[in-house]
């Protein structure tokens, strides 16, 4: 009998400690910055207050993997939106859960 556990831990995700000034100024140089910087201040601003209520990083870690993705994808939808590409079979997801309620 091994006294090693059978499954294995989960691993969280750990931004270094200047992801969130780098993060910034990322948003800052968008052309989005008018929008995504008060939105990433304020979501950055509530995630820290429930780390300090529930002394976890993991809303401060979430805050950054989000904001992250939407940096990196931001190039793939401004592509798409300038391909004039038809998104009229498009499907709001909002909608579908308002029908199964």
């Amino acid at each position: 009998m091994s006294a090693q556990p059978d499954h294995a831990p989960v691993t969280h995700y750990a931004p270094a400690p200047g992801a969130p000034a780098e993060l910034r100024a990322q948003l800052r140089a968008d052309r989005r910055a008018s929008r995504w910087v008060p939105a990433f201040e304020h979501e950055w601003a509530t995630a820290l207050e429930q780390s300090r209520q529930t002394f976890s990083l993991s809303a401060l870690y979430e805050v950054i993997q989000v904001w992250q993705a939407r940096v990196a994808s931001a190039p793939a939808v401004d592509a798409f939106l300038d391909s004039s590409r038809d998104d009229s079979d498009f499907l709001d997801l909002h909608e579908i859960r308002r029908r199964h309620r």
